[in-house]
């Protein structure tokens, strides 16, 4: 099945296969289980940040090793994505899941027990190979137990919800865990959720009809080599600065493996990426925007924590709950998407969400060595979390909207693809761009205490990341603006489609 590179995504010349109905209850234990799943990768994103001090005093971790915590698992997490969307597309979804999610808890548990630094690391790879395999197929499942329309989008809402708290739960949680158990809870925290969603799983959730296919394995190697020298890239960034001599020969491999895989992806007759899927210009922003806004929310995440910590004072379990507001704002707002988006369309929520979260970005480069929290932090956060759940929802909704059901783990995988590359590069640059600002800074006032000059020197880094981080946010309000198809465009489009001639008793589910 194929697309016209500008056709909307409604307009599709077959139906989407029907989903079998089933209990309205068991719909609820479903959507359960696949959002518990995503809950534990985005949890995971952050819940270690906090604890780090602790785990470096614990088992004895240097600096440079003690961001390796994090980077393994981004590591191994965006290196074989892709390959765990395809997976799901060949092995089926559910079993590949699954797989992962005893792969996930399995290493979460015994990072838990960690007594060295090379066990924990060991654990955290063991953690992103197995959120590689899980994270490309929990939207592919949705896709494939939710009829499109309302019960589809009534399901995305929870996703998306869970998709963009996660991480924020995952501060408050991290923070919690760390200041009245152990750091190493933070690492246990995952086990019971995976259990419920490996036992859960096989009984509940219908398996989508798998397709004849074969492993791309060229594609695969290829994507997956450079993906690896990608994200490795973007890792030493912060540490090693771009003009690094390893840090360009991994960016250089990189572009080679891709346009590789790109050049055999093109000539392959069952691809891992089929290309078809950015055919369609409203699908393509679709990928440009969540990676434009992942970039910007997990360097909201990283800079924030230390301002609340080192400018505020606040404990770990403090700094936590000060990004309650973002995740209130979220899940409040992300209830409503259902009933808005039939109304309206998803352009104009991406569009007012994209221009919050721009609002709110905006705000925090007003951040100063005077600032606190209820001035200028609570209200940034709130709107951010209001902006994410206007935006997040509708753009899963256009992804997955019109993809064959043999292209959904790769469609999902993409989602995926986007988010993880969206906060390493959005890391790296900010990370970079506040390394350089705070040196340009260092020294001033002239005559001041070493105390004063050395906090001017990090609000005013912390003002230039963000000002960077305006422009991912408000690239992805432009596109948002431009790109994506208004609702009288998808209705007209629709009633071409089906051979009506106009836009007349068109209601359409999906959006553009």
């Amino acid at each position: 099945m194929s697309e016209k590179p500008d056709q909307p995504l409604t307009a599709v010349a077959e139906p989407p296969p029907t989903v079998e109905a089933r209990p309205g209850s068991l719909d609820g234990i479903v959507l359960a289980i696949i959002a518990t799943a995503y809950l534990m990768i985005g949890l995971d994103a952050t819940v270690v940040n906090i604890a780090l001090p602790k785990i470096q005093a614990a088992l004895g971790f240097t600096p440079v090793g003690l961001s390796w915590i994090i980077n393994s698992y981004t590591l191994a997490f965006g290196g074989l994505l892709l390959l765990g969307g395809r997976l799901g597309d060949v092995l089926g979804r559910r079993r590949v899941l699954v797989s992962g999610t005893v792969l996930f808890t399995l290493a979460s548990f015994i990072g838990g027990f960690s007594n060295s630094p090379g066990m924990l690391l060991g654990a955290r790879i063991g953690q992103g190979v197995g959120a590689a395999l899980l994270a490309p197929n929990t939207l592919a499942l949705i896709a494939g137990n939710f009829a499109e329309g309302a019960p589809r989008n009534k399901a995305l809402a929870v996703y998306s919800a869970t998709a963009g708290a996660g991480s924020s739960v995952g501060l408050i949680l991290g923070g919690v865990l760390t200041d009245w158990v152990s750091w190493r809870a933070v690492m246990f925290v995952n086990v019971p959720l995976g259990l419920f969603v490996a036992l859960g799983a096989p009984r509940f959730i219908k398996e989508p009809e798998r397709h004849q296919a074969r492993i791309d394995y060229a594609g695969t190697v290829t994507v997956t080599a450079g993906m690896v020298s990608l994200v490795y890239a973007f890792i030493r960034v912060p540490t090693d600065g771009w003009s690094n001599g390893l840090t360009i020969a991994c960016f250089v491999a990189a572009a080679v493996l891709l346009i590789a895989f790109v050049a055999i992806e093109t000539r392959v007759r069952q691809p891992i990426v089929p290309l078809r899927l950015f055919k369609n210009r409203s699908r393509s922003g679709g990928y440009a925007n969540i990676l434009l806004l992942t970039a910007a929310m997990l360097s909201l995440f990283f800079f924030l924590s230390q301002f609340v910590q080192d400018s505020l004072k606040l404990s770990p379990a403090n700094a936590g709950l000060a990004f309650l507001p973002m995740t209130v704002g979220m899940f409040a707002t992300v209830s409503q998407v259902p009933k808005l988006l039939p109304k309206y369309g998803g352009k104009p929520l991406m569009v007012i969400g994209s221009a919050l979260m721009t609002g709110a970005m905006l705000w925090l480069t007003q951040l100063s060595s005077s600032s606190g929290y209820w001035s200028s932090v609570f209200g940034p956060l709130l709107i951010f979390g209001v902006g994410m759940g206007l935006s997040f929802m509708p753009l899963n909704v256009t992804i997955l909207a019109g993809v064959p059901r043999e292209d959904s783990g790769s469609a999902s995988g993409l989602v995926q693809t986007s988010m993880q590359l969206g906060g390493s590069l959005g890391l790296a640059v900010l990370v970079t761009v506040f390394g350089t600002a705070q040196k340009n800074a260092a020294g001033r006032p002239a005559g001041a205490s070493p105390v004063v000059q050395a906090q001017h020197a990090f609000t005013h880094a912390l003002q230039s990341a963000f000002s960077v981080a305006v422009v991912f946010v408000g690239l992805a309000l432009v596109v948002a603006l431009l790109v994506f198809k208004s609702k009288k465009a998808v209705a007209a489009a629709m009633a071409r489609a089906a051979g009506v001639g106009g836009a007349a008793g068109a209601q359409p589910q999906k959006t553009g």
